[in-house]
């Protein structure tokens, strides 16, 4: 059985993301195809978020990348990181130490892989950091592209973030309008519009927003 590096170098491609082509990761292109190899040896898996640029971590990379003062010289946490692109970002715009956190051992290999492949320091966290606040958790910037994807991850990750802003921490958001999102604690950033798979999106751009949690 391959290793986690080794599986998302072999089921993935390195390539410029869409709307940050300074940035490359390593990208599948065909989402159920990837999910079913990630369950071969019969244990069930997450979804493969760790093989796609996302709209709100595509918005937030970009965001960050071009007002590197949000970041510059200041420690940062990319919760539910993915593909780790948004601490890469971050990482690029002079942040440090850039934590890339998730609780899918292949998003963690995954973010590592693609930290490598852009040439910055990032370290990937395999944790559920949301019930702490200690460590990882207290850094001064806290970024979370695309998590308010449904009911039960809005109420554990909202709680996390309102508490690191209660500390002052500057708590960034990137979201194309999920279901969950509550806007009524956000105030707007910026908005992009940002190209998306249709096979994940089933259009090939959405209008994202960055947010700041108040």
């Amino acid at each position: 059985m391959l290793s986690s590096p080794d599986f998302v170098r072999t089921h993935t491609r390195l390539a410029p993301v869409p709307f940050v082509p300074e940035l490359v990761l390593h990208q599948a292109d065909e989402p159920i195809e990837l999910w079913e190899r990630t369950e071969e040896g019969g244990v069930q898996q997450p979804p493969p978020f760790w093989a796609f640029a996302w709209a709100g971590g595509q918005a937030l990379a970009r965001h960050v990348l071009d007002r590197p003062a949000l970041v510059g010289g200041r420690s940062v946490l990319d919760l539910a990181t993915g593909s780790g692109l948004v601490a890469i970002a971050a990482a690029r715009a002079g942040a440090g130490p850039v934590a890339a956190n998730d609780i899918d051992p292949l998003s963690v290999a995954a973010a590592a892989v693609n930290a490598a492949a852009n040439g910055v320091a990032v370290d990937p966290v395999e944790a559920d950091l949301l019930d702490t606040e200690d460590g990882y958790a207290l850094a001064d910037v806290i970024l979370a592209g695309d998590v308010f994807y449904s009911r039960t991850m809005a109420a554990r990750f909202l709680p996390f973030l309102r508490r690191a802003a209660a500390r002052g921490a500057l708590v960034l958001v990137g979201d194309p309008g999920r279901a969950y999102l509550p806007t009524e604690a956000l105030t707007r950033c910026a908005t992009y519009d940002v190209p998306v798979p249709a096979e994940l999106e089933t259009v090939t751009v959405r209008h994202t927003t960055v947010w700041q949690l108040r």
